[in-house]
């Protein structure tokens, strides 16, 4: 990236508690002008509390947050963009009513002038739309835009704002791996002009790639600081871990009855988002079905009908061999269905539910946790806690509102609430997103298990190694179409990237499997 320039940032021995839970412990981190530093840990290791700490979003119980050598007041977010630190969120934090410049400018003025400028302001935002090839219209409404275009226009707002430092918080976890290459050659542009980043990220190669030094934490301590290149993936996941990550092997599957049966179904598109098109898939006991494709090409269609969120426009829906005629997510449950969700904030939890209200959520009704109306609060608690023990989710009790847990933490509830439920067909769509390699390993291995007990699970993933990895029979999903299955490693990653495409559809190759 260059040569790294003087120090912009220090934070200093910063402690903060939630509880009894430590989330950072007398952590220390610098920053220099024009360098890129790599935050790593495992999920639940205290990387995001600090950066809200740093962002004046958190106040730390002991330490303190200098930037460009001034000590920032703590726990005042706007005392933080005025000395130059912008951060955009894991999670966007924008209006879908509003359009981009509207978002962009929201907050940089009184509400008395909003009228004023607009020229101005819509000028200046095309001209670091230019400068940084970050390209999306002013005038496009946020809620129209996709995952990548709102990723530019959260950037945008920082740049927008003349920041000096800029702390990206899982900044690739939602993107598609052409727009992290897009973002990418951004930064590495931002950065030859004298910004300085702080990047999250649990994808070590993207590390790797970005960076000019690796800061880990470990249980909410720094355990060690390293140049980027005297390091390698195998050194820093060790480091993340404490131990060398080891992903699972996965034994050859033994399919058994078809569970659930898709007969040329289809479904409407929503607006440029395609439906079905004429699907036939079969999901069997003992057998894991991988779906790959790029992001928007009829997986959150395929994940509606399987999850019983959606019904079929045409064709027929089969369980256990018999056809559905009325179908929903209430009768998904009962059919032994489980899910765990593409979003996990959005439709996996409810924020200020407690763990244990999150645990329960599609099981409520169950005996186990119902007598005669009322929730039995002490089972509830006891099934929360055991899944706490189990699946390592850290956090202070199952009375925790699960919208203080990192993300990763938020999807080891879900995957255990899902597993103990002994489900006979799982729905996994995107089960490792913004996961640390430790935990990926665990949900593949809980994966497999529960395949190995007879679940059947449908796997989508927009990663292909994953999908290589794990699925038995491969199926790529381009324009609603879907393809044959393609058996565990009889398709190289190219072979798999035609039929991605839709090239492989339009040449008439859909006999081939």
């Amino acid at each position: 990236m260059g040569t790294p320039g003087p120090e912009v940032l220090r934070l200093d021995n910063i402690t903060k508690r939630f509880g009894a839970l430590t989330a950072n412990d007398a952590v220390s981190l610098s920053l220099r002008a024009g360098e890129v530093v790599a935050l790593l840990g495992e999920n639940g290791a205290g990387k995001t509390t600090l950066m809200n700490i740093l962002f004046g979003q958190y106040t730390a119980d002991e330490g303190s947050v200098e930037v460009m050598g001034k000590t920032l007041p703590p726990g005042n977010s706007r005392a933080a963009l005025e000395a130059g630190v912008g951060m955009v969120h894991q999670h966007f934090t924008m209006a879908d009513n509003l359009t981009v410049q509207e978002n962009i400018t929201l907050g940089t003025r009184s509400i008395f002038s909003l009228q004023t400028g607009q020229a101005a302001d819509r000028a200046r935002i095309t001209a670091l739309s230019e400068r940084f090839h970050l390209a999306v219209s002013p005038d496009a409404q946020v809620a129209t835009l996709s995952v990548g275009e709102r990723q530019r226009v959260e950037i945008l707002k920082a740049l927008y704002r003349d920041v000096k430092i800029l702390i990206l918080d899982e900044p690739t976890a939602v993107l598609t791996p052409q727009e992290a290459t897009d973002l990418f050659a951004t930064l590495r542009q931002a950065v030859s002009h004298g910004l300085s980043v702080i990047f999250i990220s649990h994808k070590l190669h993207e590390v790797l790639a970005i960076s000019d030094r690796v800061a880990v934490l470990r249980h909410g301590r720094m355990v060690a600081e390293v140049k980027t290149p005297e390091t390698d993936k195998d050194a820093l996941s060790a480091l993340m871990m404490g131990k060398t990550a080891e992903p699972p092997e996965p034994r050859p599957a033994t399919p058994g009855a078809t569970l659930m049966r898709l007969e040329k179904v289809s479904t409407p598109d929503q607006g440029t988002v395609p439906g079905l098109h004429g699907v036939s898939l079969d999901l069997r006991a003992g057998e894991i079905t991988g779906l790959a494709g790029v992001s928007g090409n009829g997986q959150a269609a395929l994940a509606g009908i399987v999850g019983g969120m959606i019904a079929p426009q045409s064709g027929t829906l089969f369980l256990a061999g018999e056809p559905v005629t009325r179908w929903s997510a209430l009768q998904a449950i009962r059919s032994g269905i489980a899910r765990i969700p593409e979003d996990r904030h959005k439709t996996g939890t409810i924020a200020d539910f407690s763990l244990t209200e999150n645990a329960v959520l599609e099981r409520y009704r169950d005996g186990d946790f119902s007598r005669a109306g009322w929730l039995n609060w002490r089972a509830a608690r006891d099934f929360a806690s055991g899944i706490i023990d189990k699946y390592d989710v850290r956090c202070p009790g199952p009375g925790t509102r699960i919208r203080l847990l990192s993300g990763g933490n938020m999807q080891k509830l879900i995957l255990g609430r899902v597993l103990e439920a002994g489900p006979r067909i799982i729905l996994a769509n995107q089960p490792v997103r913004g996961l640390d390699i430790g935990a990926v390993h665990y949900v593949h291995a809980q994966l497999l298990a529960a395949r190995d007990a007879g679940a059947a699970v449908l796997l989508i993933s927009e990663d292909l190694d994953e999908i290589r990895a794990l699925a038995d029979v491969t199926h790529v999903i381009a324009d609603g179409r879907l393809s044959p299955g393609f058996a565990r490693g009889s398709k190289t990653p190219a072979e798999l990237g035609l039929w991605m495409s839709g090239q492989a559809f339009e040449e008439g190759v859909a006999h081939a499997s």
